[in-house]
């Protein structure tokens, strides 16, 4: 009986394992929602068409590199499929910057700089701990991952949220089977 019970818990301890991550909504997620709700426009990011080198645990994307988790299956996925990439998220950057009516002075700052776009450049990043976040999205063709992110130039942790779409995904699509297939069309960051 003993070893039945070893068994049986052992078992149900390992089950989390093999699992896919999601998250549920928590109360720091308030400001996420409200993002997708209020905020939300949807845009078609192209995946990378350059070489992408997989060594151990970080991926080149031509002469970039990022350095991922190797436990983190999500991650890992995105990665590998050029969905998300140093490129991508240095665009997404400046693209923030710009069109955020913010600080005007430092608008006009940065734009007198010779190359200004190089301080937004996005290199030997590390992402880590992605998860679906299966309360942003209804629909079976979309889903949303937090994605944290620790920047070497910055003292904060940061958080992407990423939807990817997926025109030919049912309601059972696997998630690594929906990633193969999908593209990014939306990004959103905030400081953790």
């Amino acid at each position: 009986m003993k070893l039945l019970y070893t068994a049986g818990l052992s078992l149900l301890l390992s089950a989390s394992v093999f699992a896919q991550k999601t998250e549920k909504a928590g109360p720091k997620d308030k400001a996420v929602i409200e993002h997708f709700k209020n905020d939300y426009k949807k845009k078609n990011y192209k995946k990378f068409n350059g070489n992408i080198v997989v060594k151990d645990s970080q991926i080149m994307f031509d002469d970039k590199v990022i350095f991922y988790d190797k436990s983190d299956k999500i991650t890992k996925a995105v990665l590998q499929e050029g969905l998300i990439y140093p490129q991508l998220l240095t665009d997404f950057q400046v693209d923030k910057f710009e069109n955020e009516d913010s600080d005007r002075t430092q608008k006009r700052f940065a734009k007198l700089q010779k190359n200004w776009k190089i301080a937004f450049d996005v290199n030997n990043i590390r992402l880590y701990n992605a998860s679906e976040l299966v309360f942003l999205s209804d629909n079976e063709k979309i889903k949303r991952l937090k994605i944290f992110c620790k920047d070497p130039k910055f003292p904060n942790t940061m958080a992407y949220y990423i939807e990817l779409t997926n025109k030919n995904a049912v309601k059972d699509t696997p998630l690594q089977d929906f990633i193969k297939d999908a593209k990014v069309t939306h990004i959103f960051q905030r400081t953790e």
